[in-house]
């Protein structure tokens, strides 16, 4: 007697699944924004402060060529670099000169890790996560080109904006697109328990 009744609030409790992984999301990716901020202040990156600071400084470098190659490239817009900042600098519709730098914090290595984090810890096969985890990263990568591109574009017709443009949109843009990722993951590669 006790089994039927126990199925049956199974299957009352279904319907709030979704906020159960919804819950378990924000749980994480909190969870490791803290823990980050902890190593990353107090700790100084201890005992990894070196190799973390070569690898900023590394994938910044490696985000300034991306960005400028997608500005080259694809906008074709005219713009010059100075390296010993890792500026770019556009003319905007003003007529002033105004840049973006892209310094060691822009790069997407922090979001490298909460996807990461999010995924090694999130239930689902590990046959999906062993290709979806990469991709993830991938992805991470090219959408903080696009919004390093995107910021500068903006400073072209709102030189003044910049951090609006940084703090509201493409931030916003940013953590959506992992959450995108994550949907993905949660609707179509966990498999469905009977």
């Amino acid at each position: 007697m006790q089994v039927p009744a126990l199925k049956k609030f199974q299957q009352l409790l279904k319907p709030l699944e979704p906020l159960g992984y919804v819950a378990l999301f924000a749980i994480l990716l909190l969870s490791f924004h803290y823990l980050y901020k902890w190593w990353a202040g107090p700790l100084g990156f201890y005992p990894f402060a070196q190799q973390v600071d070569e690898l900023f400084n590394w994938a910044s470098m490696l985000l300034l060529n991306q960005s400028i190659w997608v500005l080259d490239h694809i906008f074709n817009i005219n713009f010059y670099i100075t390296l010993t900042d890792q500026a770019i600098h556009v003319k905007s519709n003003n007529g002033t000169w105004t840049y973006l730098l892209v310094s060691p914090g822009c790069t997407s290595l922090k979001q490298w890790m909460h996807w990461l984090f999010l995924m090694i810890l999130f239930p689902g096969p590990w046959k999906h996560k062993l290709w979806f985890i990469p991709l993830g990263l991938v992805i991470i990568e090219w959408v903080n080109v696009v919004r390093v591109v995107g910021l500068t574009l903006t400073l072209i017709p709102w030189p003044t904006q910049f951090h609006f443009f940084h703090d509201y949109i493409f931030k916003t843009f940013f953590y959506f697109i992992i959450f995108l990722m994550w949907l993905i993951w949660v609707t179509k590669l966990i498999p469905e328990k009977h």
